[in-house]
């Protein structure tokens, strides 16, 4: 007898191999809420992709319903702008109910934290409260501090030790309790697009769901290059590995098992290094802010005269952001508690401070035609206003279309792969 015939992908694994093989994957996790066979996993780029591992697909009717679901839910397939009653809608941060210049209270907080502590402040504080079931977020991983993994916290402590940012690949949106409507949720923009329309899907309530700004997810080689390069040799064990926090902007710091460290600054690491290798989904990214959030935050970069951001060290400040009235009630909450410390902002402040978020977003339409007309098809994109961006900007959205359609065309049609050097909060913003 010859070999049995390869069984036929079900419809699930379908839609989803369409996504990955397209570029279109985040890597945000969600799809894995949809099936228990699905886990996530790192590819051989470096990025965090799902795949069957356990259970056999689901009988046919169920999957079907995991399809219908994944449509209307994948960062990868379609994403949706945010729409909140009674919320401003400004053009680059999306809505808002409240905006803040804000840091942590506890001076520990504000200086482990990436931008001033204050998703720290507000995970340690949530965790404790008896309202929150748990709050999910994401930390180095103990048996190797180069990996970043999903973490449940659960008191002060616990938000202390994941404080800072992680730039490397972790499915936040697959964790255990991260659709608990009666939990918190910290993740990236893509995460929190996911598990909102997910929550709207199966008739459930959201859990609290709290973002940062991001300006996308690099390759797990990054981090591995970085800290061969610095002088760790590849695969040595390492104690702990920062990317940013203590201080602000902070350092990159690998730490050695015998107690040696390696640092590079975090103009070194993510501007010469991490940011380099950002993954192509991120790159026509519609939402770096965290706009389907109830709160976000972000470096208030002080900058030059240009406007660009500077990287000297000093007292961490978040630009922090209510979206909904959920979102607004505890930000309120924690500031009559003591909990961080917040003055008023305007929106045009925020996004005068967040070049990278602006010009992302007004020259996105170029990139998504220059993709489509090189071959690619990108995922769809409502509500962000990316036609009126682009027509205040035509000769840059048409050097970026440009220059999108000859990267994909020079890579064979194939998304642009991340160029190759030598997970809680303000994380690449």
């Amino acid at each position: 007898m010859g070999p049995a015939p390869a069984r036929e992908a079900h419809g699930l694994d379908r839609e989803i191999a369409r996504v990955v093989q397209a570029g279109n994957c985040s890597g945000c996790g969600a799809c894995c809420q949809l099936d228990a066979g699905l886990t996530m996993a790192l590819d051989t780029e470096g990025f965090a992709r799902p795949v069957r591992t356990g259970e056999d697909p689901a009988p046919d009717a169920a999957d079907r319903l995991a399809v219908d679901r994944f449509r209307s839910t994948c960062p990868g397939v379609s994403v949706q702008a945010a729409r909140v009653a009674g919320a401003a809608r400004h053009p680059m941060m999306g809505p808002a109910l409240g905006a803040w210049r804000a840091w942590a209270a506890d001076e520990t907080v504000r200086h482990a934290g990436s931008s001033g502590g204050v998703l720290t402040a507000l995970a340690g504080w949530l965790s404790e409260r008896d309202d929150v079931a748990q709050v999910v977020g994401a930390a180095a991983d103990p048996a190797d501090p180069r990996r970043t993994v999903s973490v449940q916290i659960r008191d002060r402590a616990e938000a202390l030790a994941a404080s800072g940012s992680r730039y490397g690949p972790v499915g936040n949106a697959a964790a255990a309790g991260a659709l608990d409507p009666a939990g918190a949720f910290v993740g990236k923009p893509c995460e929190a697009s996911a598990l909102r329309g997910l929550a709207r899907a199966t008739g459930q309530d959201a859990p609290l769901i709290l973002s940062f700004f991001c300006a996308g997810t690099p390759s797990q080689r990054a981090t591995d290059d970085l800290v061969e390069e610095l002088g760790v040799p590849r695969g040595a064990a390492l104690a702990g590995l920062r990317y940013r926090g203590n201080g602000w902007p902070g350092r990159f710091v690998a730490r050695t098992v015998e107690g040696s460290e390696v640092s590079a600054s975090y103009e070194e690491s993510w501007g010469d290094h991490l940011g380099r290798a950002v993954q192509w989904r991120c790159k026509i990214c519609p939402d770096g802010v965290g706009e389907s959030s109830d709160i976000s935050a972000g470096d208030l970069w002080r900058t030059d005269d240009r406007g660009y951001p500077g990287f000297e060290e000093g007292a961490g400040v978040s630009a922090l952001l209510a979206r909904t009235p959920r979102g607004l009630r505890v930000v309120e909450e924690a500031i009559a508690a003591g909990v961080i410390v917040a003055e008023l902002l305007d929106l045009d402040e925020i996004a005068a401070v967040q070049p990278l978020q602006r010009k992302r977003r007004q020259t996105l339409l170029g990139r998504l035609v220059g993709a489509r007309l090189a071959g690619r098809r990108p995922p769809r994109y409502r509500g962000f206003g990316l036609v009126r961006l682009a027509l205040a900007r035509p000769r840059e959205t048409l050097r970026t279309a440009r220059g999108t359609f000859s990267r994909v065309r020079s890579d064979g049609g194939r998304p642009t792969s991340p160029s190759r050097s030598g997970a809680v909060e303000g994380r690449r913003s």
